[in-house]
This record gives structure tokens, sequence and C-alpha cells, in this order.
């Protein structure tokens, strides 16, 4: 039976011959003939592991916090910098638009090739970016303006550079702000949500995962060191770490999935993106008429519910 991987790559060459063709009106029935193909590709992608989705959230194409703000906001002014040190690359967001009304989005950053995770730190932020992103969400609750965030990140920089200049600091007095603020926070984890590092833009009214995104305590490779001390494991580990989408929605820790074309995002983003559209549409409208105590307080008290649902699993 084909892997996960083995059927990603065909698909991907699939896609490849159906663009090279498909304004070709010489090669209707050969068209046809590569999409029936592809359909029965995909299918093949139906039933898939944790450790499938994990490899899904991981994919290097899968869309970015950039393609996402891209294909759903208009209007954008980036921020940058977090008035104390320097501009942290692996946070990415600003001010836009949302169906005209403003709001602030932001979210993890990483690259598309080796080149830009290196800038980007692999998604991974220091301090400097945690207060960058938490600047522009105090920004945000002072102008009245709803905030928008899109995790992924396999966790914080454990560096030791990023330690002396503050993480731990930085992403406790995150989580502290995020569960006070006065304007609605919806959360979308669209690939990795690993650690503190994901949570740290994550304490929000609403929080949605995509179909194969990860939310969880650390990677399955880091549970697997630490319970087998064998990181080979990982396999494993995932089935252990109820990690995924559909885990974290019967356990009540996200309100929603956005479900995935077959063989991932990657494949046909935009289904992804009119979905998202449709669910923000639809939160937004929940909170208003609220006030900012009543959002602050249907926050917290949403996190403080939430191991009475596990536990009652």
């Amino acid at each position: 039976m084909a892997t996960l991987r083995e059927i990603d790559d065909k698909l991907t060459v699939l896609e490849e011959k159906i663009a090279s063709i498909k304004d070709d009106m010489e090669n209707v029935e050969a068209l046809s003939d590569l999409h029936a193909e592809y359909d029965r590709t995909a299918s093949l992608a139906s039933n898939l592991s944790p450790h499938d989705r994990v490899f899904l959230a991981r994919h290097p194409r899968r869309p970015k916090v950039d393609d996402f703000i891209d294909a759903l906001f208009d209007d954008l002014f980036i921020q940058r910098g977090d008035v104390l040190n320097k501009d942290d690359k692996s946070i990415f967001g600003g001010i836009a638009t949302f169906h005209g009304v403003p709001v602030t989005v932001l979210g993890h950053r990483k690259g598309r090739d080796l080149k830009e995770n290196m800038e980007y730190n692999f998604g991974m932020p220091e301090p400097e970016g945690y207060r960058k992103a938490l600047r522009m969400m105090k920004q945000a609750e002072k102008f009245g303006r709803p905030i928008i965030t899109f995790i992924d990140t396999p966790g914080a920089y454990p560096g030791l550079d990023a330690e002396a200049h503050g993480q731990s600091q930085a992403i406790s007095r995150n989580l502290a702000e995020m569960s006070a603020l006065k304007v609605p926070v919806i959360a979308i984890v669209t690939g990795e949500g690993s650690s503190g590092g994901a949570l740290a833009i994550g304490v929000a009214n609403s929080v949605y995962m995509l179909e194969n995104a990860v939310y969880s305590v650390l990677s399955p490779e880091g549970f697997a060191t630490i319970l087998w001390k064998d990181s080979s494991k990982a396999d494993e580990a995932c089935k252990l770490m109820k990690l995924t989408s559909y885990d974290l929605k019967e356990y009540g820790v996200i309100e929603g999935i956005i479900r995935e074309p077959l063989g991932g995002a990657h494949h046909n983003p935009s289904v992804v993106y009119r979905d998202l559209d449709e669910m923000l549409v639809k939160e937004l409208r929940k909170f208003k008429g609220k006030s900012g105590s009543e959002v602050a307080k249907e926050r917290y008290e949403k996190f403080r519910n939430i191991d009475s649902v596990v536990y009652s699993l």
C-alpha cells in the first residue's frame, strides 16, 4: 500500500500535468483521464492516522500565514518590532480589513524553502516575537479591533539568547494579557501548534483547527524521547497524544474543524480559504453588541472549563 508521502508526490505530479494541458482543447479526453486518476489517487488519502496528519501539518507546501492573510483580508498594514529590541520575523501581521471591518491579524511565519526558514527561524519566535504580537493585540484592544491569529509553530525558540532575553516571561505575559483582552480573539491552528509557543497567541474566545493540523504540549518526537528515550517511536506517540483536530474537538478544546481537500490543504487551498472566510463571518457576528467585559469573561470561562469537559469523557 502506498504511503502518504508517495500519494502526495503522485498528486503533485498529476496537478502539474493537469495545469500543463488544461487550456488545450485538443486534450479534453486526456484531461478528463487525468482528473479521474487524480480523484482515485486522492481517495487513497481518506483514512489518515495521527502520524499522517503530523506529516501534512508540517508539509513545506502547506499554506503559510501570509497566504491566509492575502486570501482573507484586505488593506494589510504590516507592523514590525517590539519597540524594545528588534523585529522578530517569525511573527507576521498587522492591521487589515475583513469584509470592510478593521481587524488585527497575526501569526507564526514559516518559510517556503531553507533560505526563508532561516530568515523566519523555522516559525519559532524569540521573546521579541511574542512582545511584538502582544503590542499588536494591545493596540487592537485600544481601538476596538477584533484579533485573528494563525498558529503554526514547532514551539518557541529554545536558544540561550532567547532565554536570556526573557522567553518564559514573554510567553507567560502573553497568556495573562490575552486572557483579559476586551475584544474578540479568534485563533486558527493551521499547521503545527506545539507547546507554549503556540498558546502564546492562542488564548482566544474561539479556537479552530484545519482538519490536518495538530495541537499538543510538545512534538511527537519530544514526547517519544521523554517517554521511551527513543524519538523513532513518534508514530506511536502520535496515537497517545490525542493531538488531531478530531481529538481536540471531542475534548472541547476547540470550537470547530475546517475541512481540507483530500491529500491536504496545499492541494487546493482555495477551498480552505472559502470555509475560513465563512467561519470568521459567523464568529465575528456572535460578538456584536457584547461589551468588552462580556467578551473577556467568555474567554476566561472557556479555558477554565476545558478540564471539566476532558475529565467528563
